[in-house]
């Protein structure tokens, strides 16, 4: 069950491989998500001391978060990958030019788990292309509809 998407990511990448990686989150970040006070748009992740950490997610903090807790909602987030994961990751995006970037967040047997590509930039022609295309697709889809009918 999809929490939040990133369609930003898909327009502006080409998408190679696909990852699930925990977060480490506390415990009003875990109920800002439920509520869906997320936004993964704008977020990116970045190597450092050998593990991945998710920088520019936009958690809003609930309004009857308690007091004693000071919530910042774009503090960085370790992800929680197995080391064979991270290895890998490491050597792709170090030495082939490729980025990492959020996809989507989401539930797995109640806990919350976010999807990451390992993504290569698009150029401003690709991205015409890639929209000529879903606009021609969607063309065709609208005259089958019509023809069905």
């Amino acid at each position: 069950m999809s929490i939040v998407d990133n369609k930003k990511a898909f327009h502006d990448y080409f998408i190679e491989e696909k990852y699930e990686a925990g977060l480490v989150l506390e415990g009003w970040e875990v109920k800002s998500i439920r509520a869906g006070k997320v936004q993964i748009k704008e977020a990116y992740v970045v190597l450092r001391n050998g593990a991945f950490y998710l920088f520019g997610a936009h958690i809003t903090p609930l309004t009857s978060c308690s007091t004693h807790v000071l919530p910042d909602p774009t503090r960085s987030r370790k992800l929680l990958l197995n080391q064979a994961e991270i290895n890998k990751l490491i050597g792709k995006v170090e030495r082939a030019g490729y980025t990492l970037t959020p996809l989507d967040m989401h539930y797995k047997t109640g806990r919350i788990k976010l999807q990451i590509g390992l993504a290569k930039g698009k150029k401003q022609h690709d991205k015409r292309n890639t929209e000529r295309e879903r606009d021609a697709n969607r063309e065709i889809q609208r005259a089958m509809k019509v023809k069905v009918r």
